[in-house]
Order: C-alpha cells, then sequence, then structure tokens
C-alpha cells in the first residue's frame, strides 16, 4: 500500500500535466487564429478602404475632367466666335475693295475712251456759250463730289429773278453763299499770243482786266442780296492757268474783287471752300446730334463694364479649376504613396499592437 500511494499521485501529477500542457496549446492555437483572423479583417478593410478611395479619386478626377472640358468649350466657343467675327470684317473688307478696284478700272476706261474721242479744248470753248457749260459742268462736279445734296442747288433762282450757276446753303449767320462761273478766255489767250506785238498784248492785258471787273461787277450786283444771302459771293475761274493770271499779274483786280465782296477762286481753291464748308455742316450736325453721341457712348461703357466684369470672372474661374488640379494632383501623390507602402507591408508596428490589444480587450 505504501508502496502504491507514489506511484498514483505520480499518474494524477502526470495526467494534470498532461491537461495543462493540452489547454496551454489549445490556447495558443486560438491565439494564433484569432490573429490570422485580425490580420486578414485589417487586409480586407484596407483592402475595401483602398477600393472606395479609388472610386472617389475617378469619381473627382472626372468631375474636374468634365469641370475643365465644359470651361474650355466656352473659351473655345468664344475665340471661334471673334475669330469667325474678324474673319467677315476682312473679307467685307476686302470685298469692298475688290469693288473699288473694280470701279476704278472702269472709270479708267471710260476715261481713256473720252481721251481718245475728246476734240481739242480750243475747239471746244471757242464761244462763249460752250465756256460757260464748260464752267457749269465743272463746278457741278466739284461741288457734288463734295457737299451732300441738301447743302447745295444748281441754277438756283433768287428773289430779283436772276439765276446763279450754284448757291451754297450753309449755317446761320452766313446762309446762301452764291457761286457763279465765268471764263474770260478771249483776251487771255490774244495775251499769250506770240504773234502778237507788244501793243496788241498791252491792250489785251487791259480788256483782261476790264473783262474781270466786269464779272465781278456782275456777280456783285446780282448774287448779293440783303437779308437773302450771305454778305459776299464766289467768282468760279474753272481754268488754273487764268486764276494763275490774275492772281500773278492782275493784283489790283483781286483788290478790287475784294472790295466788291467777290471771291475769285479756281477749281483747287474751290476744293479747299468746298471742304471748309462740309466741315461746318458737319460740326453743326455733330452739335445737333451730341445727346445721341452721348447716350450711345453711356451704353457702350456700361457694355464695357459688364464685359470687364465677366472677363475677370471667367479668369477666376480657370484660377480656381487650375487650384483644384494642383490640390488633386497632391492627394492622389498621398494616396498612391499609401497604397505603396500597404503593398510593401510597411505597417506602423505601434498601430498593429494597438488593435491586437483591443481585439483582446473585447475578450468576455
Amino acid at each position: 500500500m505504501p508502496d502504491f500511494v507514489p506511484v498514483v499521485a505520480l499518474l494524477v501529477a502526470l495526467g494534470a500535466l498532461g491537461v495543462i500542457v493540452g489547454l496551454a496549446l489549445r490556447l495558443q492555437g486560438g491565439a494564433e487564429r484569432k490573429h490570422r483572423e485580425m490580420l486578414t479583417d485589417l487586409h480586407d478593410g484596407l483592402t475595401r478602404q483602398g477600393d472606395r478611395l479609388g472610386v472617389q479619386l475617378g469619381e473627382l478626377r472626372e468631375a474636374v475632367a468634365a469641370k475643365l472640358d465644359a470651361r474650355l468649350d466656352q473659351i473655345s466657343l468664344r475665340v471661334n466666335e471673334r475669330l469667325d467675327e474678324g474673319f467677315r470684317k476682312t473679307n467685307e473688307t476686302f470685298v469692298s475693295v475688290m469693288q473699288r478696284l473694280a470701279t476704278i478700272d472702269e472709270a479708267q476706261k471710260k476715261i481713256e475712251t473720252l481721251t481718245g474721242s475728246v476734240v481739242s479744248l480750243q475747239e471746244l470753248l471757242g464761244d462763249k456759250r460752250s465756256r460757260g457749260a464748260f464752267g457749269e459742268v465743272q463746278l457741278e462736279a466739284l461741288v457734288r463730289n463734295v457737299l451732300p445734296t441738301q447743302a447745295f442747288a444748281m441754277q438756283y433762282t433768287l428773289s430779283n429773278g436772276t439765276r446763279v450757276d450754284c448757291v451754297l446753303r450753309l449755317p446761320a449767320p452766313t446762309g446762301l453763299v452764291c457761286v457763279d462761273s465765268k471764263f474770260p478766255l478771249e483776251n487771255y489767250k490774244l495775251m499769250l499770243d506770240p504773234r502778237a506785238n507788244e501793243l496788241e498784248r498791252a491792250g489785251a492785258q487791259k480788256a483782261f482786266r476790264a473783262d474781270v471787273r466786269r464779272h465781278v461787277d456782275a456777280i456783285a450786283s446780282k448774287y448779293i442780296i440783303d437779308g437773302e444771302t450771305s454778305d459776299g459771293a464766289v467768282m468760279f475761274v474753272p481754268a488754273e492757268a487764268v486764276f494763275a493770271e490774275i492772281h500773278a499779274y492782275h493784283s489790283e483786280v483781286v483788290d478790287y474783287a475784294i472790295a466788291r465782296r467777290v471771291w475769285i477762286v479756281s477749281p483747287t481753291t474751290l476744293m479747299a471752300v468746298l471742304n471748309t464748308a462740309r466741315a461746318v455742316l458737319k460740326d453743326v450736325e455733330t452739335r445737333k446730334q451730341i445727346h445721341v453721341i452721348k447716350e450711345a457712348l453711356a451704353r457702350l461703357a456700361v457694355e464695357f463694364g459688364r464685359f470687364d466684369e465677366r472677363m475677370k470672372e471667367l479668369g477666376r474661374h480657370i484660377r480656381q479649376a487650375a487650384d483644384d488640379v494642383d490640390r488633386i494632383q497632391t492627394t492622389g501623390g498621398k494616396i498612391a504613396q499609401q497604397f505603396q507602402r500597404i503593398e510593401a507591408a510597411e505597417l506602423d508596428d505601434e498601430r498593429a499592437a494597438e488593435v491586437v490589444r483591443l481585439e483582446e480587450g473585447r475578450k468576455p
């Protein structure tokens, strides 16, 4: 009996030891299984989080791309509209230039045709009636090329019953300015005739001065009417050579005409008078329409202000879109770095330890 007791105690101790070892192995196996499950859950969670981040990043990229495309489409549309408008204006200008060139070419052909069929000036101006018609036609052509139709009248009849070649309707206080064509040619030709002697030339010069004075007196007496016309009139000499002769060698006649308030002009100087008259008429019309111009400028200023604000707003949108793209690229770079660290299994040891302690704390 005494020998049996130690054996039994030994067997009991061995059985208890086996039970303890089994429990220890079972606990160790459970801890390893739970650890593997925790790692699996962590990996699955990170994978799902990465998928969600990838989806969100893709949606964000699509939204930004759509926004940028819309802005670029708007900018492209405006640029195309401006280009189309510029092309249209350029095309219109080119067409206008071509039309004017065609008109000039046609006029050149007419001039060449006229040059081929024109008679000599001496034959055309052989009598007073032909010279008068030539001067009237030249006067009308000059006036019509410079002034608007409402600013003049041809063959105008005054209150005294006389008919003047042309009147210029100027604003007050000038009023009606009479212009009459005179062409003292016979004695002028005789003065320059190389076959004439000195006595004949002296007589021709005296007669030429008398002709000019007679024309000045006729214009002053017929075409200057108090209360109806201006206080002066214009004598149109249709030949530059005759006009130069009067002003160069017969200054006393010019002084006489000025004293009678008659101004002698040639085609060139008449153009200056007509351009001055046109400037006066334009200034009067501009003053009449000054309120319309001011209103148009005010509307233009409002539209320009709107244009400036819209351009500033467009610039802000473009800068905001650029900033959004930069931030998205920065965030995308950080996410990519996190993915690379996860794939390389570079997890933070302290973060993993905290997860293990959290799971152990959940045990009952």
